[in-house]
């Protein structure tokens, strides 16, 4: 995550690490272990007989953190995406085909960035950049939302942003996942939480002379993104290991959700739907970090999980049971994760250069 936290203080040694974990660690352990099932689950329905969706690698050496993903629907094959922090008023538009960086938007009329963490793309055409991060856990009393049209033409261009004062209506909290729903034009963000997160709901109208207070209206899991399918009708989210999707009813997700085939990426950081609803696109922080198409489609419960590609799922499915392993295996996968845990705890702690 962000490397701004040069003050955190507070969780040190093992106790510290292992809080680092998300409540679902168990099921963690048994992912990384050999031989061990994907996370998956039946997903939304996509379009019969589709194209097939292609990953890509991002290679604009400026796009190091990306931390966010939301597919453009006026510019075939395009993702929007920014950095975490420490980079600027930024967003980037990146062509699937090629990898290649085909707009930089700079955004003015707002304050400086601090804690860039989501993108998405409301049906009023405008792309909505969440700056909701707070690594230190709940300390900032306000975060920001900024808001402007999605460009027309492809190319480097600046643009006046819309900039809305965001407050939580139960205290602050650290958050990465923003999603505006693509029929009512609410929008929506996740809490991140090692307890428990949160999902929180905006107001009818996002406004600009005073703080929009977000309410919480159901619980989530620990998840660092998360995004609408096209038709509304399903809410997908993310986290470092696994996936999730939900029926969405009401303005509520229902239900437990279902688990979701999710790549491994270590840093993983966001998902989107392609814009025909027929894939997810999994991307993650890093240089030249990879953007892995999971297809979608609609499976019954007695369905089976299909051959994953190298590197990541082919498809979603349901999943297996996971069967019994021995001690040592499941020492060596604590091991891992224990490992993953204090790696992003000494960057959360590593102060600016």
């Amino acid at each position: 995550m962000s490397r701004c936290d040069a003050g955190h203080a507070g969780r040190a040694g093992t106790l510290g690490v292992m809080r680092l974990l998300p409540p679902f660690t168990a099921a963690v352990v048994l992912a990384l272990m050999p031989g061990a099932p994907a996370f998956a689950a039946s997903g939304a329905s996509g379009a019969p007989g589709a194209p097939a969706v292609s990953g890509f690698t991002i290679t604009d050496p400026r796009i190091k953190e990306s931390s966010g993903l939301a597919a453009s629907r006026i510019h075939p094959g395009v993702y929007w995406t920014h950095n975490d922090s420490d980079d600027g008023p930024y967003v980037y538009a990146v062509d699937s085909a090629t990898g290649k960086t085909v707009a930089r938007v700079t955004l003015t009329g707002i304050g400086k960035p601090r804690d860039v963490e989501a993108i998405s793309l409301g049906p009023d055409g405008q792309l909505y950049v969440g700056d909701i991060g707070d690594n230190r856990d709940g300390t900032w009393d306000h975060v920001w939302i900024y808001r402007f049209q999605e460009p027309k033409g492809l190319g480097d261009v600046t643009v006046k942003a819309e900039q809305f004062t965001v407050r939580y209506a139960d205290g602050a909290r650290n958050a990465e996942a923003l999603m505006v729903h693509p029929v009512t034009g609410r929008v929506y963000i996740a809490s991140k939480s090692e307890d428990k997160g949160g999902l929180y709901e905006g107001p009818a109208k996002l406004s600009t002379s005073g703080p929009n207070v977000f309410r919480r209206v159901a619980e989530l899991p620990w998840v660092t993104d998360g995004a609408f399918s096209p038709d509304g009708a399903r809410l997908t989210v993310r986290g470092y290991f696994l996936a999730r999707t939900y029926p969405w009813k009401d303005g509520r997700p229902e239900g437990e959700g279902e688990r979701l085939t999710a790549p491994w990426q270590g840093q993983a950081e966001s998902v989107t739907y392609t814009p025909d609803g027929s894939a997810l696109m999994f991307g993650a922080e890093g240089a030249s970090s990879r953007v892995v198409a999971v297809p979608v489609t609609s499976a019954p419960s007695s369905a089976t999980s299909a051959s994953p590609e190298p590197g990541s799922p082919a498809e979603a499915g349901p999943s297996p049971e996971p069967g019994p392993f021995g001690k040592g295996v499941l020492v060596l996968a604590g091991g891992l994760a224990v490992l993953f845990a204090a790696n992003r705890l000494f960057r959360r702690r590593r102060p600016k250069s």
